[in-house]
């Protein structure tokens, strides 16, 4: 079933699910279909890459689930305030590789953005690192893409989303605020202004509570600029895709901060996949978060639809016989949240 509820009336009820198309991503033609099929299956937000073409094959994608019966999501903008792995694309000259390489590369890329002997797809490419450890010879490299300050805002004048996400790290609480007043320069008004942090910088007994002072600070810079925020709790960064276990990092994140975070929707994000839901209810945590994104396990679950499609040389979202198995997938990981019980959070 396709979702009833409006984006702000699923946040409420703990009903939340978002997609994120990855923040580095510029695949449009696999952009536009992701986008479609999951529109139609009833998300309540769209993430994409603060880029124009991207934002254009995001709006395709959602139009084409709109003229089919589907509620229309939100369009959310990444951005971040600084160096992260979301922002990042792999790099290697091919030439440098030798014949004999086994590439493992290759076989570890989940965005099949390494070619048989070519150089990384610089548009399937989203950053994940994978490849980075695995070269024999250590020639890959990791090459951030972050938006100019003075492009932040006209950037979001033209692209109109109706929600944007700033990714922070403990420590940059300064040019979080300086990010965010490039926000505002806009003049757009957002349904939800959304940070993205996580414990990757925190070690210790004490990093809960310091990470949850970090979003205090956060939540004071929002609100004296009039945003409401959405919280999200990246527990694993891009690592959904590689099975159950990922799934830990968020939840343990979400129990460790329910109750010190500052005011705001709860939603968890890295790691998460199908058995996120099912670590938060055996821990007695479903009335504390608002929903979930799902980011490499949502993409990867179509890959192969995305490709077959590729193989009869037409997109996805232009076959009926792939639509219908392509719909049922994403389905599959989108329905136990919005027929559970959530709560207001």
């Amino acid at each position: 079933m396709s979702n009833s509820l409006l984006p702000e009336q699923a946040l409420a009820a703990g009903h939340w699910v978002k997609l994120i198309c990855g923040a580095s991503n510029q695949d449009l033609p696999a952009i536009e279909d992701l986008c479609g099929i999951y529109a139609l299956a009833g998300v309540d937000c769209i993430d994409v890459a603060a880029d124009g073409a991207v934002a254009a094959a995001a709006r395709r994608g959602m139009a084409w689930a709109a003229e089919r019966g589907a509620m229309q999501p939100w369009l959310m903008v990444s951005l971040s305030d600084g160096a992260d792995p979301h922002f990042r694309k792999a790099w290697f000259d091919p030439e440098r590789c030798p014949p004999e390489c086994p590439r493992p590369c290759q076989r570890v890329c989940p965005a099949l953005a390494i070619g048989e002997r070519g150089a990384v797809l610089q548009q399937r490419c989203y950053g994940c690192g994978r490849c980075l450890p695995v070269c024999p010879l250590g020639l890959i490299e990791e090459r951030n893409h972050q938006l100019a300050p003075e492009a932040v805002a006209p950037l979001l004048a033209e692209l109109r989303p109706e929600a944007v996400e700033i990714h922070t790290r403990p420590g940059r609480g300064r040019a979080f605020t300086d990010r965010l007043a490039q926000v505002k320069a806009s003049g757009l008004v957002f349904k939800r202004l959304a940070v993205s942090c996580g414990l990757e910088d925190l070690v210790g007994p004490g990093a809960p509570g310091a990470l949850a002072d970090e979003l205090w600070g956060r939540f004071m810079a929002l609100r004296a600029l009039g945003f409401r925020p959405l919280w999200q709790l990246d527990g694993r960064p891009m690592s959904g895709d590689l099975g159950a276990g990922s799934a830990h990092a968020a939840v343990r994140l979400l129990r460790e901060l329910r109750a010190i975070a500052p005011p705001g929707p709860l939603q968890l994000a890295g790691g998460t996949n199908a058995t996120s839901l099912a670590q938060v209810r055996r821990q007695g945590l479903r009335p504390a978060v608002a929903g979930v994104a799902f980011g490499g396990v949502a993409r990867r679950l179509l890959q192969p639809l995305l490709q077959r499609a590729q193989e009869r040389g037409t997109g996805l979202l232009a076959d009926r016989e792939l639509v219908a198995e392509a719909l049922a997938m994403a389905r599959s990981l989108l329905d136990p949240w919005r027929t559970q019980d959530g709560a207001n959070p």
